[in-house]
C-alpha cells in the first residue's frame, strides 16, 4: 500500500514509505515551512538584522583599534572580521532549528503531523532544509553588508568554499539544537541554553580579534575551539593564507559533532513525536 493511500489518523512508520515518498513529503513540508515564513516575515528578522548589526557594530566600534594591531586600520579589520562573522552566522542560525521544533511541539503542529500519513523523518529533514536556506540567506546579507563597508572579494572560488564549509559546520550544530529543542520545555529555555553555548564559543575564538594578546589559558581554549578553525579557514579561503590545517580541523569537528549528536537528536525526536 502506498503512503498516499494510508488511512489518515494512523501514524506511518518511516520504513513503510519509499524513498520517493520521503522526498515528496519532505518537499511538501519544505514548501509548508516557506509559506509560513511568507505569512510571518518577522521570523526572518534574525537572518536580516543579525548580520547587519554585528557587521556595523564591530567594524565601526572596534575596527579602528583592532585594525591598528593588524597593521592597518578599519580597512584591515573589515578583511579580518567579515570571514569570522560568516563562521558565527552559521552557528547562530543553527539555533533556529531548535526553537522551531520546540514551538511546533508546544503549539500542536506535531500533533497534526502525527495524524497525517507522512514519515516522521520527512518532518525532521524538511525543518533542517529550511534552516539551511535561512543560513544561506543570512550569509548573503552578511556579504552584501561586508562589501558595502569595504570588504574586498578577491577569490570567488574561495568564497564559495568558505560558505560551503560554514554550512557543513552549521548543519552539524543543528543536531545539537534539535536535541535541545526536543528536550527543553519552551522556546525561551532553548534560547537561554543556546546563549550559554554560543557566547563562550564566539568570544573565546578568533572571530572578532586575533588571539595573540589573550591569556595563555584562553589561547589554549581558542586553539581547540571549532569556531576559531572555521573563522581562520574562511579567512584563508577568502583573503589568502594557510587553510589546510584549519579546514581539516573544521571538517573533523563537523563529522564528530554529527556522529555523536545526530543519533541522539533522532532518538529524542522519534521518542517525543
Amino acid at each position: 500500500m502506498s503512503a498516499t493511500t494510508l488511512t489518515t489518523g494512523a501514524p506511518v512508520a518511516d520504513s513503510r514509505i519509499s524513498l520517493r515518498g520521503h522526498l515528496r513529503h519532505t518537499g511538501a513540508l519544505v514548501r509548508r515551512n516557506l509559506l509560513w515564513i511568507r505569512q510571518d516575515p518577522e521570523s526572518m528578522f534574525d537572518a536580516i538584522l543579525f548580520p547587519v548589526v554585528f557587521t556595523l557594530l564591530f567594524v565601526y566600534v572596534f575596527g579602528g583599534s583592532i585594525g591598528q594591531s593588524l597593521g592597518g586600520g578599519q580597512e584591515a579589520y573589515v578583511q579580518y572580521v567579515v570571514p569570522g562573522l560568516m563562521a558565527m552566522m552559521g552557528m547562530s542560525m543553527a539555533q533556529g532549528v531548535g526553537t522551531g521544533f520546540n514551538q511546533d511541539f508546544n503549539t500542536g503542529v506535531m500533533d497534526r503531523f502525527r495524524s497525517l500519513p507522512i514519515g516522521r523523518g520527512s518532518v525532521l529533514f524538511a525543518k533542517i532544509a529550511v534552516e539551511l536556506l535561512r543560513m544561506l540567506f543570512a550569509t548573503t546579507v552578511l556579504l552584501v553588508v561586508g562589501v558595502l563597508v569595504g570588504f574586498d572579494i578577491t577569490d570567488w572560488g574561495g568564497l564559495l568554499a568558505a560558505v560551503g564549509l560554514s554550512v557543513v559546520f552549521g548543519s552539524a550544530l543543528m543536531w545539537v539544537f534539535i536535541t535541545l529543542g526536543v528536550m527543553m520545555k519552551n522556546a525561551q529555555s532553548v534560547q537561554a541554553m543556546g546563549f550559554l553555548v554560543l557566547m563562550p564559543l564566539q568570544f573565546g575564538s578568533s572571530i572578532f580579534a586575533p588571539t595573540d594578546s589573550m591569556p595563555g589559558w584562553l589561547r589554549n581554549f581558542t586553539d581547540v575551539n571549532p569556531l576559531s578553525a572555521l573563522a581562520d579557514s574562511a579567512r584563508g579561503l577568502m583573503v589568502g593564507g594557510p587553510v589546510a590545517g584549519d579546514v581539516w580541523l573544521t571538517l573533523a569537528w563537523s563529522v564528530g559533532i554529527t556522529a555523536v549528536m545526530a543519533p541522539v537528536a533522532v532518538h529524542k525526536f522519534r521518542t517525543k513525536s
